[in-house]
Order: C-alpha cells, then structure tokens, then sequence
C-alpha cells in the first residue's frame, strides 16, 4: 500500500478513486483501455473487497494498477485529485441553507464507510449514484 509523508495508510482513498472511475462511464472506458491485465486486476480487487477482505490485503494489486494507470499517461493514477477537473456550472448557484424550513444538508458517501468517496446529490441526476465496486447506493450522510 502507498503511504503518506506521515506513515498514514492511503489504501481508502484509491478504493475510493476506484469505485469512483468504476460508476462514471468516461473513467471506466479508460479502465477499459488498460487491456486484459487491467480488467484482471480491477477484478482482482472488486472481487476482494465483495468478499470482505482488508484493505491491506489489496496493496499489491492497486500498486500494479496505479502502475498500469500511470504507465497509460493517466497522470492522477488512483489519486483522488483529478487531471481534468469537473465543468462548472454556469451562473450563479446560491448556497442551499439548513435552518428552519430549509431541507438538512447532506452528501453521499461510500455505503460501507472503507474508502473516502463522497459525492454532492445532484437533484437532477436521474439515478442516485452507486458504489462501483459493490454496486450498491452511495448512503445519504447528513451534515447538520
């Protein structure tokens, strides 16, 4: 497993870019173009964490795909920053507000808690988005 300056395990957040890359179809079609050995792996580790295995287990196979990733000129790897940033929204959004007569204010994360993925709700999004790896939806987790 990658670990930080500071010695701290960074196995969640690439679990995270994984399920991430899996559940958009642009991500996963360059999931795709890593070839047979790329499919095995991506495999490899969706059928481990459906299993219930630790995270560390699965150090040596998300090395190799960083590595594939990486080698592919996908230069964010399994990072959880991204090479092309997310288009803007147009205009002026306003900040929705928790208080009194106000909806509570919430994200969707990860339905098992292992990794650090967290998606804002799109309101106009057709599907809730779902776990790439467990094929599950994301869980509402309410800040307020």
């Amino acid at each position: 497993m990658a670990d930080t300056a500071d010695g701290a395990d960074t196995g969640d957040a690439r679990i995270g870019e994984l399920c991430r890359r899996l559940a958009d179809p642009a991500s996963s079609a360059e999931l795709d173009a890593l070839g047979e050995q790329g499919a095995r792996l991506v495999e490899a580790v969706v059928s481990a964490l459906r299993d219930g295995r630790s995270l560390p287990q699965l150090g040596d196979h998300l090395d190799a795909l960083e590595e594939l990733l990486l080698a592919a000129g996908h230069s964010a790897g399994l990072g959880s920053y991204r090479t092309t940033p997310p288009l803007p929204v147009p205009g002026f959004q306003s900040l929705p507000v928790a208080g009194p007569g106000h909806p509570a204010l919430y994200v969707l994360a990860c339905p098992t808690g292992r990794c650090g993925r967290v998606e804002a709700p799109d309101a106009d999004a057709p599907d809730q988005p779902v776990c790439g790896i467990l094929d599950r939806p994301l869980n509402a987790v309410h800040l307020r």
